[in-house]
């Protein structure tokens, strides 16, 4: 980074503004309205990743920023191109993930004309993102660049929108480079953990959660020996169980959809709950019912980056603002009791998730989903990155997979349906070592299906397990119970999605029981090429606890 001024166009200055914060790679769809800009990245040092639809590609830069906690970057153009982006702002906000997305705007001069494509972005994302702004003055962008890079990652990370006029970008200035961002890390103070030892002496029945974001592996390593030296029992957050090695002796399990029913109670029944990181929002609370509104009947210990979501929902007994990497190392200082009363119930909440978790049950049809996830985690290196959307499939993913190294589960808090193949696209680019499987249901994986091109073009290796029911599963398990017999909207006629791995150039095989999954899933993974499992299960194999039959007969 240079303090030099220098006489350049717009659309230099930002390229060179992201050099400067150290980007190493950005997602786009091209678009006419930021051509300054790819001009810029020809010669850049920024690896420019080409993607099919502005929906895969933000997608695919929240992914890295779960995966690098430093924004994800992505440009697309406007109007269609930015509203085709959105679901990637909603799911950065949902899952407090940095990224920036920088769109197209039409010139100033054409400005409240309802030009080409004009939007008014501020409009637009102003409840989705973080901070949403349009740049009208190129000798400001390394200001607001950098500004935009510490609102992502700082506090409660998320989405911040940048709206670029097409001449600012054309336009040329003198203006020197800003320099490199390092968010702000807010540390927990003396009185703060002098408090949090007090109630854990105090205490009979504690409990520890994590969630959110803000974490690093040193953190977690850090919460491990915090753990050890109470011998407290450690939950994670929905779709955060990467937090805490799943082969810990102290981990008892994920507070996600359809919890383990006993770890749920232990929640309830904690004396004192310990919530570093998350916010316990409708989907870890089971719809709030785990933790009461505003008053919890725990002594909630509320660990977040920002104080405004400390006290937002829950009021918690000890409030702390600090981000979970701060506040990890600040652990240390918190000493254990001369004895220890709960470490039995540390035992038995281990034993719990084990049987919760061990042995599927058997359910209709040939191709037994648990057993492919057994066999899967029996076979995978700890360090595989693990990828899915939303959909009843990932109901096996969560109970049967065994998460146990930092940063190896991708999968959107918001619930969004296409994540999981963009996510994967992303993590194989910038892990290339490390396998990387993606799960989606039928449904979901055509919502960014096209994708699969850009893990071909790029020569990404990845395996997408692809769980076909012939329908959009969750919302049929949903009509069922609330609705019996009149189903409506949820039906699907499917392509040969094996075909279609082999159409773009891939691997494709068609998979019909576990038997045939273990031998198709070797070849996928000897043949160096993106490859998709079209996997066929039965649609009464709904849940991997009751059949459809038996949730429309409430059984």
């Amino acid at each position: 980074m240079s303090s030099e001024t220098k006489t350049r166009t717009g659309g230099q200055i930002l390229v060179d503004q992201l050099i400067a914060q150290g980007v190493e790679r950005l997602t786009c769809v091209p678009g006419e309205s930021y051509l300054a800009v790819l001009d810029a990245l020809h010669d850049a040092s920024i690896d420019v990743m080409v993607c099919r639809n502005e929906g895969g590609a933000a997608m695919m830069a929240e992914a890295y920023g779960k995966l690098t906690g430093r924004p994800g970057i992505c440009f697309v153009t406007r109007g269609p191109g930015a509203t085709n982006a959105s679901p990637g702002v909603h799911i950065a906000q949902q899952d407090s993930t940095p990224m920036i997305l920088f769109v197209g705007q039409v010139e100033r001069g054409m400005k409240e004309r309802e030009a080409f494509q004009e939007v008014d972005y501020k409009a637009v994302f102003g409840t989705m993102a973080k901070w949403v702004v349009e740049i009208d003055n190129p000798a400001r962008i390394p200001e607001l660049i950098a500004r935009a890079f510490r609102v992502a990652c700082q506090g409660r990370p998320g989405p911040v929108v940048i709206a670029l006029p097409e001449d600012v970008l054309t336009e040329t200035v003198a203006v020197a480079d800003a320099p490199k961002v390092e968010p702000v890390e807010t540390w927990p103070g003396l009185t703060d953990m002098m408090r949090l030892q007090k109630m854990l002496w105090s205490a009979k029945r504690p409990l520890v959660i994590l969630g959110g974001s803000r974490w690093s592996e040193r953190a977690c390593r850090e919460v491990i020996r915090f753990a050890e030296r109470f011998d407290l029992p450690v939950a994670t957050s929905f779709r955060r169980s990467h937090l805490f090695p799943a082969k810990h002796p102290n981990y008892v399990g994920d507070v996600g959809i359809g919890p383990n029913p006993k770890l749920a109670e232990r929640v309830k029944d904690a004396d004192v709950l310990i919530l570093i990181g998350g916010r316990m929002s409708e989907m870890p609370s089971s719809s709030y019912t785990l933790i009461d509104v505003p008053a919890p009947k725990q002594q909630l210990v509320h660990v977040h980056p920002d104080p405004e979501e400390i006290g937002r929902v829950y009021q918690p007994a000890l409030g702390i603002v600090a981000s979970a990497h701060a506040f990890a190392a600040a652990l240390e200082t918190v000493h254990p009791p001369v004895s220890i009363p709960w470490a039995e119930r540390t035992r038995a909440a281990r034993e719990d998730w084990k049987a919760w978790t061990e042995t599927p049950k058997t359910l209709p049809g040939a191709f037994q989903y648990g057993d492919v996830m057994r066999w899967l985690r029996d076979h995978l290196p700890e360090d595989t990155i693990v990828c899915n959307g939303a959909g009843n499939y990932a109901i096996w993913v969560h109970r049967y997979w065994r998460y146990n190294s930092f940063a190896t589960q991708l999968a959107p808090t918001s619930g969004s349906m296409g994540y999981g193949l963009p996510a994967a696209v992303m993590a194989k680019r910038q892990r290339p070592e490390s396998p990387v499987v993606a799960f989606a249901g039928d449904g979901c994986f055509l919502m960014n299906g096209q994708e699969f091109a850009t893990a071909v073009q790029y020569g990404l290796p990845i395996i997408a397990i692809v769980v076909d029911n012939g329908m959009f599963g969750t919302i049929r398990m949903h009509q069922e119970r609330t609705y019996p017999g009149r189903p409506s909207a949820t039906a699907l006629k499917n392509p040969d999605f094996a075909a279609y791995a082999r159409a773009f150039g891939g691997h494709g095989e068609t998979v019909r029981t576990a038997e045939e999954f273990v031998a198709a899933f070797e070849r996928a993974r000897s043949s160096g090429l993106p490859a998709i499992l079209h996997c066929l299960i039965d649609p009464q194999a709904i849940t991997p606890a009751k059949t459809l039959d038996e949730i429309s007969r409430g059984v």
